[in-house]
Protein backbone atom coordinates (compact mmCIF):
# COMPACT_ATOMS: atom_id res chain seq x y z
CA UNK A 1 0.00 0.00 0.00
CA UNK A 2 1.44 3.16 -0.92
CA UNK A 3 1.47 6.57 0.69
CA UNK A 4 0.51 9.59 -1.44
CA UNK A 5 3.66 12.45 -1.21
CA UNK A 6 4.10 15.44 -2.61
CA UNK A 7 8.19 15.83 -3.23
CA UNK A 8 10.57 12.61 -3.33
CA UNK A 9 14.23 11.96 -3.76
CA UNK A 10 14.64 9.49 -7.06
CA UNK A 11 15.24 6.36 -5.36
CA UNK A 12 12.03 6.76 -3.76
CA UNK A 13 10.00 6.36 -6.68
CA UNK A 14 12.17 2.98 -8.10
CA UNK A 15 11.57 1.25 -4.96
CA UNK A 16 9.96 -2.63 -5.73
CA UNK A 17 6.60 -3.21 -5.73
CA UNK A 18 5.67 -4.56 -2.27
CA UNK A 19 2.45 -6.49 -0.77
CA UNK A 20 2.85 -4.81 2.94
CA UNK A 21 2.46 -1.06 3.92
CA UNK A 22 5.47 1.51 2.55
CA UNK A 23 4.84 5.03 4.24
CA UNK A 24 6.92 7.93 3.41
CA UNK A 25 8.13 10.67 5.87
CA UNK A 26 6.59 8.34 8.21
CA UNK A 27 6.84 9.86 11.92
CA UNK A 28 9.19 7.62 14.19
CA UNK A 29 9.02 8.90 17.70
CA UNK A 30 5.13 6.95 18.10
CA UNK A 31 6.69 3.60 17.55
CA UNK A 32 9.67 4.51 20.48
CA UNK A 33 9.50 4.53 24.05
CA UNK A 34 10.77 8.07 24.16
CA UNK A 35 8.30 9.24 21.89
CA UNK A 36 10.72 11.36 20.34
CA UNK A 37 12.60 11.82 17.01
CA UNK A 38 12.22 13.26 13.32
CA UNK A 39 10.68 11.16 10.61
CA UNK A 40 11.83 8.10 7.84
CA UNK A 41 12.24 8.93 4.50
CA UNK A 42 10.80 5.60 3.94
CA UNK A 43 9.50 3.13 6.61
CA UNK A 44 8.24 -0.62 5.06
CA UNK A 45 6.22 -2.80 7.50
CA UNK A 46 6.28 -6.27 5.35
CA UNK A 47 3.83 -8.79 5.11
CA UNK A 48 6.16 -11.58 5.20
CA UNK A 49 9.21 -13.06 4.18
CA UNK A 50 8.59 -13.17 0.47
CA UNK A 51 7.83 -9.73 1.24
CA UNK A 52 10.99 -8.51 2.42
CA UNK A 53 13.46 -10.62 0.27
CA UNK A 54 11.97 -9.11 -3.00
CA UNK A 55 11.98 -5.46 -1.46
CA UNK A 56 15.49 -6.39 -0.43
CA UNK A 57 16.79 -7.99 -3.40
CA UNK A 58 15.35 -4.66 -5.38
CA UNK A 59 16.47 -1.85 -2.97
CA UNK A 60 19.55 -0.12 -4.26
CA UNK A 61 22.97 -0.91 -2.42
CA UNK A 62 23.02 2.67 -1.46
CA UNK A 63 20.05 3.08 -0.02
CA UNK A 64 20.84 3.27 3.65
CA UNK A 65 18.92 0.31 5.55
CA UNK A 66 17.64 0.49 9.20
CA UNK A 67 15.66 -2.17 11.52
CA UNK A 68 14.01 -1.16 14.57
CA UNK A 69 11.79 -3.38 16.98
CA UNK A 70 9.36 -2.10 19.45
CA UNK A 71 11.94 0.72 20.49
CA UNK A 72 12.20 0.11 23.79
CA UNK A 73 15.71 1.02 23.52
CA UNK A 74 16.36 3.26 21.07
CA UNK A 75 16.62 7.10 20.64
CA UNK A 76 15.60 8.62 17.25
CA UNK A 77 17.38 12.03 16.17
CA UNK A 78 15.51 14.82 15.42
CA UNK A 79 16.33 14.96 11.94
CA UNK A 80 14.77 12.10 11.31
CA UNK A 81 16.62 8.27 9.52
CA UNK A 82 17.51 8.74 5.80
CA UNK A 83 16.65 5.97 4.07
CA UNK A 84 14.70 2.87 5.09
CA UNK A 85 12.99 1.73 8.16
CA UNK A 86 12.05 -1.64 7.90
CA UNK A 87 9.54 -2.90 11.28
CA UNK A 88 8.84 -6.71 11.12
CA UNK A 89 5.33 -7.12 12.63
CA UNK A 90 2.72 -9.97 12.27
CA UNK A 91 4.02 -12.99 10.73
CA UNK A 92 7.52 -12.16 12.04
CA UNK A 93 6.37 -12.69 16.11
CA UNK A 94 5.31 -15.73 15.68
CA UNK A 95 6.32 -18.49 18.31
CA UNK A 96 6.73 -21.46 18.57
CA UNK A 97 7.30 -24.22 21.11
CA UNK A 98 8.80 -27.57 20.44
CA UNK A 99 10.64 -30.46 21.91
CA UNK A 100 11.93 -28.32 24.63
CA UNK A 101 13.61 -25.03 23.07
CA UNK A 102 11.24 -21.69 21.45
CA UNK A 103 11.34 -20.89 18.00
CA UNK A 104 10.60 -17.35 18.15
CA UNK A 105 10.32 -14.71 15.23
CA UNK A 106 12.38 -11.63 15.34
CA UNK A 107 9.40 -9.49 16.16
CA UNK A 108 8.10 -11.36 19.17
CA UNK A 109 8.25 -9.32 22.78
CA UNK A 110 10.48 -10.62 24.96
CA UNK A 111 8.06 -10.98 27.59
CA UNK A 112 5.91 -13.21 25.53
CA UNK A 113 8.27 -15.96 24.77
CA UNK A 114 8.66 -15.82 28.09
CA UNK A 115 5.29 -16.29 28.65
CA UNK A 116 5.02 -19.16 26.06
CA UNK A 117 8.18 -20.72 27.63
CA UNK A 118 6.16 -21.43 30.89
CA UNK A 119 3.09 -22.25 29.22
CA UNK A 120 5.16 -25.20 27.77
CA UNK A 121 7.47 -25.92 30.66
CA UNK A 122 10.42 -24.75 29.37
CA UNK A 123 12.80 -23.04 32.21
CA UNK A 124 15.75 -21.27 31.58
CA UNK A 125 13.83 -18.30 29.40
CA UNK A 126 12.59 -16.65 32.45
CA UNK A 127 14.98 -13.75 32.45
CA UNK A 128 13.39 -12.80 29.37
CA UNK A 129 10.65 -11.07 30.60
CA UNK A 130 12.83 -8.65 32.28
CA UNK A 131 14.01 -7.42 28.84
CA UNK A 132 11.91 -4.90 26.91
CA UNK A 133 11.88 -5.06 23.34
CA UNK A 134 11.69 -8.09 20.82
CA UNK A 135 13.91 -11.14 20.40
CA UNK A 136 15.65 -9.34 17.00
CA UNK A 137 16.80 -6.61 19.03
CA UNK A 138 17.87 -9.08 22.09
CA UNK A 139 19.96 -10.92 19.54
CA UNK A 140 21.42 -7.92 18.03
CA UNK A 141 22.57 -6.58 22.10
CA UNK A 142 23.32 -9.76 23.40
CA UNK A 143 20.50 -8.72 25.77
CA UNK A 144 20.62 -10.26 29.65
CA UNK A 145 19.03 -9.43 32.46
CA UNK A 146 18.51 -11.16 35.92
CA UNK A 147 21.91 -13.52 35.47
CA UNK A 148 21.26 -14.78 31.65
CA UNK A 149 22.03 -13.11 28.57
CA UNK A 150 21.06 -14.29 24.93
CA UNK A 151 24.01 -16.24 24.40
CA UNK A 152 23.33 -18.77 27.36
CA UNK A 153 20.20 -19.89 25.52
CA UNK A 154 20.43 -19.25 21.83
CA UNK A 155 21.13 -22.42 19.73
CA UNK A 156 20.78 -20.66 16.32
CA UNK A 157 19.53 -17.94 14.42
CA UNK A 158 17.84 -16.81 10.74
CA UNK A 159 18.75 -13.42 9.37
CA UNK A 160 18.62 -12.05 5.49
CA UNK A 161 21.66 -10.11 4.19
CA UNK A 162 21.39 -7.20 2.44
CA UNK A 163 20.79 -8.70 -0.71
CA UNK A 164 17.61 -10.73 0.58
CA UNK A 165 19.77 -14.16 1.01
CA UNK A 166 19.25 -16.79 3.84
CA UNK A 167 21.89 -17.63 6.46
CA UNK A 168 21.25 -19.90 8.82
CA UNK A 169 23.71 -18.90 12.01
CA UNK A 170 24.65 -21.33 15.08
CA UNK A 171 25.82 -19.88 18.22
CA UNK A 172 29.70 -19.32 17.15
CA UNK A 173 28.39 -17.87 14.18
CA UNK A 174 26.82 -15.02 16.28
CA UNK A 175 30.01 -14.09 18.32
CA UNK A 176 28.31 -13.05 21.33
CA UNK A 177 30.22 -10.34 23.52
CA UNK A 178 28.52 -8.60 26.37
CA UNK A 179 25.83 -6.19 24.86
CA UNK A 180 27.02 -6.75 21.43
CA UNK A 181 26.57 -9.51 18.47
CA UNK A 182 29.13 -9.54 15.68
CA UNK A 183 26.75 -10.36 12.56
CA UNK A 184 26.99 -7.40 9.99
CA UNK A 185 24.89 -4.29 11.00
CA UNK A 186 22.90 -4.33 7.55
CA UNK A 187 21.39 -8.07 8.37
CA UNK A 188 18.02 -8.62 9.21
CA UNK A 189 17.34 -11.41 11.95
CA UNK A 190 14.12 -13.17 11.69
CA UNK A 191 13.80 -15.73 14.38
CA UNK A 192 16.08 -17.62 17.21
CA UNK A 193 15.87 -20.79 18.51
CA UNK A 194 16.23 -21.18 21.99
CA UNK A 195 16.84 -23.45 24.57
CA UNK A 196 16.06 -24.04 27.82
CA UNK A 197 15.89 -26.89 30.23
CA UNK A 198 12.30 -28.84 31.16
CA UNK A 199 10.92 -27.36 34.38
CA UNK A 200 7.53 -26.90 36.42
CA UNK A 201 5.30 -24.06 34.83
CA UNK A 202 4.83 -22.90 38.88
CA UNK A 203 8.17 -22.83 39.51
CA UNK A 204 8.65 -20.63 36.24
CA UNK A 205 5.94 -18.38 36.77
CA UNK A 206 7.41 -17.60 40.50
CA UNK A 207 10.92 -16.93 39.21
CA UNK A 208 9.12 -14.81 36.56
CA UNK A 209 7.01 -12.61 39.40
CA UNK A 210 10.19 -12.49 40.91
CA UNK A 211 11.58 -10.54 38.23
CA UNK A 212 8.48 -8.41 37.75
CA UNK A 213 8.73 -7.20 41.28
CA UNK A 214 12.58 -6.31 41.24
CA UNK A 215 11.78 -3.97 38.27
CA UNK A 216 9.08 -2.67 39.57
CA UNK A 217 10.84 -1.92 42.76
CA UNK A 218 14.35 -0.41 41.24
CA UNK A 219 13.50 0.91 37.49
CA UNK A 220 10.91 3.48 36.32
CA UNK A 221 7.70 2.70 35.73
CA UNK A 222 4.76 4.09 33.10
CA UNK A 223 7.28 6.50 32.38
CA UNK A 224 8.85 7.61 28.58
CA UNK A 225 12.42 5.83 29.13
CA UNK A 226 14.44 4.13 26.96
CA UNK A 227 15.90 1.20 29.15
CA UNK A 228 19.55 1.04 30.44
CA UNK A 229 21.47 3.68 29.37
CA UNK A 230 24.78 2.94 29.43
CA UNK A 231 26.45 -0.38 29.50
CA UNK A 232 28.47 -1.92 32.29
CA UNK A 233 32.11 -1.45 32.41
CA UNK A 234 34.17 -3.67 33.20
CA UNK A 235 34.22 -4.40 36.90
CA UNK A 236 31.60 -1.61 37.55
CA UNK A 237 28.11 -0.96 38.10
CA UNK A 238 26.76 2.03 35.39
CA UNK A 239 24.57 3.63 37.75
CA UNK A 240 26.80 3.22 40.60
CA UNK A 241 29.31 5.61 38.44
CA UNK A 242 26.71 7.97 37.76
CA UNK A 243 25.54 8.46 40.76
CA UNK A 244 29.24 9.30 42.08
CA UNK A 245 28.88 11.66 39.55
CA UNK A 246 26.37 13.99 40.61
CA UNK A 247 24.35 13.41 38.72
CA UNK A 248 21.41 11.87 39.92
CA UNK A 249 18.37 13.99 38.93
CA UNK A 250 20.30 16.19 36.33
CA UNK A 251 18.12 17.70 33.74
CA UNK A 252 18.70 19.06 29.90
CA UNK A 253 15.92 20.72 28.38
CA UNK A 254 12.69 18.05 29.16
CA UNK A 255 15.22 15.28 29.54
CA UNK A 256 16.15 14.31 33.22
CA UNK A 257 18.03 11.24 34.74
CA UNK A 258 15.89 9.21 36.78
CA UNK A 259 16.09 9.46 40.82
CA UNK A 260 14.94 5.72 41.20
CA UNK A 261 17.21 4.54 39.10
CA UNK A 262 20.48 7.19 37.44
CA UNK A 263 21.24 4.65 34.74
CA UNK A 264 17.52 5.40 32.88
CA UNK A 265 17.34 8.59 31.53
CA UNK A 266 13.50 10.18 31.12
CA UNK A 267 11.37 12.34 28.53
CA UNK A 268 9.76 14.46 31.18
CA UNK A 269 6.90 15.11 28.91
CA UNK A 270 8.45 17.91 26.33
CA UNK A 271 12.12 16.83 25.48
CA UNK A 272 13.79 16.56 22.48
CA UNK A 273 15.89 13.47 21.15
CA UNK A 274 18.56 16.22 20.98
CA UNK A 275 18.09 17.08 25.07
CA UNK A 276 18.42 13.32 25.92
CA UNK A 277 21.50 12.58 23.86
CA UNK A 278 22.82 15.93 25.35
CA UNK A 279 22.13 14.64 28.99
CA UNK A 280 23.74 11.21 28.32
CA UNK A 281 26.52 13.16 26.92
CA UNK A 282 27.30 14.96 29.78
CA UNK A 283 26.66 11.91 31.97
CA UNK A 284 29.34 10.67 29.84
CA UNK A 285 31.71 13.80 30.63
CA UNK A 286 30.91 13.66 34.39
CA UNK A 287 31.71 10.19 34.97
CA UNK A 288 34.84 10.13 32.41
CA UNK A 289 36.19 13.52 35.20
CA UNK A 290 35.23 12.08 38.12
CA UNK A 291 36.18 8.21 38.00
CA UNK A 292 38.36 8.13 35.04
CA UNK A 293 35.98 5.49 33.26
CA UNK A 294 34.05 5.80 29.80
CA UNK A 295 30.69 5.12 29.71
CA UNK A 296 29.37 2.94 26.80
CA UNK A 297 25.44 4.00 25.06
CA UNK A 298 23.70 1.23 25.27
CA UNK A 299 20.60 2.43 23.90
CA UNK A 300 21.06 2.77 20.34
CA UNK A 301 20.84 6.38 18.36
CA UNK A 302 19.64 6.37 14.80
CA UNK A 303 19.40 9.12 12.43
CA UNK A 304 20.25 12.53 11.92
CA UNK A 305 20.65 15.87 14.67
CA UNK A 306 18.55 18.46 13.44
CA UNK A 307 19.80 21.56 11.79
CA UNK A 308 19.37 24.35 14.71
Amino acid sequence: MMAARKETHDWRDALPAVRGRLSFDAPMAPFTWFRVGGNAEVLFRPVDLRDLTGFLAGLPETVPLTVIGVGSNLLVRDGGVPGVVIRLTGRFSAIEARNGTIIAGAGALDLTVAKTAEENGIAGLEFLSGVPGTIGGALRMNAGAFGAEMKDVTVSAEALDRSGRLHILSLADLRFTYRHCAVSEDWIFLAATLRGRLGASDDIARRMEEIRAAREEAQPQRVRTGGSTFANPEGHSAWKLIDAAGCRGLRRGGAQVSEKHCNFLLNTGDATAADIEDLGDEVRRRVQETSGVELRWEIRRIGMRKES
